[in-house]
This record gives structure tokens, C-alpha cells and sequence, in this order.
């Protein structure tokens, strides 16, 4: 018997060592007899309903990070499957909000000055505790919004100076009492920043510490909440402007009929077929079902 979990709106199971996903109960039953494995020994259990569509969770997230952008917040935290328009969603309310994406030199001018109570950072990767000190440090009056960066939120250290940075006292002050040997840095601070976290990992996974610090929104989906997000945003106007509105359309109804068989349910995947769609004749449809499907 091969123990079968549901995260993120997927079936996880582990097949000779290695980590398998599917979106459908009897698409991964199938892949486990084709391996030799007995059906699931724990049946997987379907993800709670909400009773707000997904598209109106993903309206509270530029909610939430609206209030964040006019200082009534301090922290949100948004946590889902990857590829699905988490992060854009983010990016674009603090842009909305007048907010300037610092993330790289290369879109500032050359000598020109920061407004940082009016910018945002984002961060993917690792980060250890002290970059991450530093990283409030050198933000400690805007947005750092941390992007697929679980590392912070997995390390204990970590976690301790996002406590203190996320902290409802009305002066947050974060420290770091270890040997710094960097003398641009001191060893405390106030911080008058704000947070946002964007993680593929479930809420449930989340340090409790930095939920309860901060507002959250879960958008955990079904197979058939994810077409309904990835159609939602192609009729957004807002995907491919460049591309035929027919190839598009033709690229979601294609997703959704093969979405149990799909390897990702993701943007992505609905580029792919798109492209596919607009370039690759009469033959379109067979190449975009061996190329998403395998």
C-alpha cells in the first residue's frame, strides 16, 4: 500500500523514490499499478470548500495588500499552487498603490533618489538569517515582499527577527545580538516596514507565529478552480495581448478537456498551448496534448 496525500490541490504520492503529482484520484491510481503498488492505503481527502470563488480570494488579496500599501497592515501572507497569478496579483496592487518595484539597479536612473516608504523589493531564493537581518535593515521603511523564499520561513533564527518585525507594539524593534563584523550594520533597529509572503506551501504549513501576525488569504484550488482562474485571466484581457483572442480560446477549452491528464494546471501551461495553438498547423492539437500530457 502507497500512502497518497492531497496538497495544493494535487495527489502527492512517492513512487520508487520519487515525488509523483496528479490532479485527478484515478489518474494517480492508474500510475500506481502501472509501478506495481496497491491503490492508496489513505484516501486522499478533497480540499475544503470554501464558499468564496477563487477569483474572489484572489480580490482579498489585492484587498489585503492594499491596506498593507496604506500602512493598516503590517504582514500579509498568501499561500497557494504556483503559476496561477499570485505574485502579479501582489505586484500589481502596491503599483496600483504608487509604489515603485526596486527589485533591480536596472530600473532606476542613474543618480536618482529612492522614495523608500514608497517602493518594494521582491525577494525569491534562499536567504540566511543574516541577509535576511540585513534585508530589513536596508528596507526598514518599505515593502520587502518575499517571493517563493521559504528558507525564511522554515529557519527558526529567521523566524525570530520576522517576530520582531511583524510585531503589533507600535515601535517594532529587531535586533541581532550575535558577532555582526559588519560595520554598516547596528545591532538593532526600528522597523517601519511592511511584509508580504507569497508561498507555494499550504497555510497550514506556515509558522503559526507569522499567521497570527499578519492577514492571509488561502488560494488552495480544485482541478476545476484552477481552469476557472486560468479562464478568468485569459478573458482578463491582461494574457497575450499579442495573441489571437481565437487561439486562446481554443488553448483554455483544450486545458479543460484534458485537465486530468495535464502535468501543471498553470499559466504556463496555457502559454504553452497558446504558442502551440497560433504555430504549429493543423497537427496543433495532438502536439499540445503530447507536450502538456506526456
Amino acid at each position: 500500500m502507497t500512502q497518497v496525500t492531497f496538497v495544493n490541490g494535487k495527489y502527492q504520492a512517492t513512487i520508487n523514490g520519487k515525488l509523483v503529482k496528479r490532479t485527478n484520484k484515478a489518474h494517480m491510481d492508474y500510475v500506481l499499478k502501472k509501478a506495481g503498488l496497491a491503490p492508496t492505503a489513505v484516501e486522499a481527502s478533497a480540499p475544503q470548500e470554501s464558499r468564496f470563488t477563487i477569483n474572489e480570494r484572489f480580490g482579498f488579496v489585492t484587498d489585503m495588500v492594499t491596506m498593507l500599501a496604506n500602512g493598516a497592515q503590517a504582514s500579509v501572507v498568501v499561500t497557494g499552487p504556483g503559476g496561477l497569478g499570485k505574485s502579479y496579483t501582489v505586484s500589481k496592487a502596491l503599483d496600483a498603490n504608487g509604489f515603485k518595484d526596486i527589485s533591480t539597479l536596472e530600473a532606476l536612473e542613474i543618480g536618482a533618489r529612492i522614495n523608500t516608504s514608497k517602493s518594494y523589493r521582491v525577494i525569491k531564493g534562499y536567504s540566511t538569517p543574516k541577509g535576511l537581518y540585513r534585508l530589513l535593515y536596508e528596507n526598514k521603511d518599505g515593502v520587502l515582499v518575499f517571493d517563493d523564499c521559504d528558507s525564511v520561513l522554515k529557519d527558526p533564527v529567521s523566524l525570530n527577527l520576522l517576530k520582531g518585525a511583524l510585531d503589533s507594539y507600535s515601535r517594532r524593534i529587531i535586533s541581532w545580538r550575535a558577532d555582526i563584523r559588519d560595520e554598516d550594520l547596528p545591532t538593532s533597529f526600528e522597523f517601519k516596514g511592511r511584509v508580504v509572503f507569497i508561498s507555494n506551501l499550504g497555510s497550514s504549513q506556515i509558522d503559526q507565529a507569522i499567521i497570527t501576525r499578519s492577514m492571509a488569504v488561502d488560494l488552495s484550488m480544485t482541478t476545476q478552480q484552477k481552469i476557472e482562474r486560468m479562464r478568468h485571466i485569459m478573458e482578463s484581457g491582461e494574457f497575450m495581448p499579442e495573441a489571437n483572442k481565437q487561439h486562446k480560446v481554443d488553448a483554455i477549452t483544450l486545458v479543460d478537456e484534458l485537465q486530468d491528464r495535464v502535468k501543471e494546471l498553470s499559466l504556463r501551461t496555457l502559454i504553452q498551448v497558446t504558442k502551440i495553438r497560433a504555430n504549429a498547423g493543423s497537427n496543433w492539437r495532438n502536439l499540445a496534448e503530447y507536450t502538456i500530457c506526456g
